[in-house]
């Protein structure tokens, strides 16, 4: 049996067989520790070429190599930990051996930069903290507030989901290109100086609700579209496909859905002038809104689900009952669905289960990928 095989089988065993003091929560811990290690170093082996613009300084401050060797100790000590208690040593094994890996080409001579200077980079860093950052807020909650019982973290398909994530995250530079085109062009124009001046010049929170409103309203009209589109559906499906609702169910996107829907959304936001760091503020609000209402969480916010989209609520556009097809698109407001008749929330109930009837779009990446188009052709 291949080190791939057995290391899927450890990470998906069984309930009775990840209990505490088995050794599978150890090489779990240590395997992510020491793969976050080896994605750190290669980082600072090569920040221009891996590295975001935007998190230099945190690349550059002084904590992240001390925090890099704390990291490495605590893989190796937890893969020793579960190569002691585990009879299946895949996992502690699989660390140790990365964590080796990490602290010899962490003390190799520097090379220098293989981008030859030119402004190319990947989002290597804007991976690992969106992993980290979702995974440590959002793994205990689903937990200790699951709405779905004993949905482990290793669910089905959850590799894709994972990939999904990392693909998004190493070509953000594509992303921000594609998406930030048109608005530079509008912008370039010199046709909304003047606007644009007045806007800046809001509050804080005013120009970060009026974003919100604004972009959701756009994002409403085409998530609308995507599900009545047959061409447009074929891309959202495999956004539907996912069976299961986690904090990383939100990262399956079709790459060129993601485009347009960023391309739509990002376009008002920008040409209308609001400030950087209302535009920041809201970009981390959308990435932690859309890991929130993708969560497997039992909460009921009854007040709440009035005013803002929750977990119930996104729950429901992606179940797989008939009275779940074509609602609640709306991405922070629920008003919007209410306005366009299009709100759904059963009292007191949830989805029975998710996708897409039938179950039509292909398991793995790529022929997720390649489903719209073999779709259409089909059609």
């Amino acid at each position: 049996m291949s080190v791939r095989k057995k290391l899927r089988e450890e990470l998906e065993a069984p309930p009775e067989l990840r209990r505490f003091g088995s050794g599978w929560l150890a090489g779990t811990l240590a395997l992510a520790f020491s793969l976050g290690a080896l994605g750190g170093v290669l980082i600072l082996r090569q920040p221009a070429l891996l590295g975001m613009p935007e998190l230099a300084m945190l690349r550059e401050g002084a904590a992240l190599k001390p925090i890099l060797i704390l990291v490495m100790l605590a893989a190796f000590f937890l893969g020793c930990l579960s190569l002691a208690l585990r009879p299946n040593m895949v996992l502690g094994g699989l660390a140790i051996v990365i964590t080796l890996v990490a602290s010899l080409w962490a003390a190799a001579p520097q090379v220098g930069d293989i981008t030859g200077g030119r402004h190319i980079f990947f989002g290597l860093d804007f991976f690992i903290i969106n992993v980290i950052f979702g995974g440590v807020l959002f793994i205990p909650l689903e937990r200790l507030f699951s709405q779905v019982k004993g949905q482990p973290v290793f669910r089905t398909e959850w590799r894709e989901d994972l990939f999904y994530y990392f693909v998004s995250s190493m070509l953000v530079q594509i992303l921000t290109f594609t998406t930030l085109a048109p608005s530079t062009a509008l912008v370039a124009t010199g046709w909304f100086d003047q606007m644009r001046q007045w806007i800046g010049n809001l509050p804080f929170l005013v120009q970060v609700l009026a974003i919100m409103v604004i972009t959701d309203f756009i994002q409403y009209w085409v998530h609308r579209a995507f599900h009545r589109v047959p061409f447009l559906w074929g891309f959202h499906a495999v956004h539907h496909s996912a069976k299961a609702m986690d904090w990383i169910a939100g990262a399956r996107m079709h790459f060129l859905e993601i485009i347009v829907l960023r391309a739509a959304t990002a376009t008002p936001a920008f040409v209308l002038g609001f400030s950087p760091m209302a535009l920041q503020t809201y970009l981390l609000i959308v990435y932690v809104y859309s890991t929130f209402v993708h969560a497997n969480l039992s909460w009921k916010l009854s007040f709440v689900e009035k005013l803002l989209v929750t977990p119930r609520f996104h729950h429901w556009h992606h179940g797989i009952e008939k009275e779940a097809i074509d609602v609640n698109f709306a991405i922070h407001f629920p008003l919007y669905d209410k306005l366009f008749g299009t709100y759904h929330m059963p009292e007191d109930r949830w989805p029975k289960g998710y996708g897409i009837g039938g179950h039509p779009v292909p398991n793995g990446y790529w022929k997720q990928f390649l489903y719209p188009f073999r779709r259409s052709r089909g059609a």
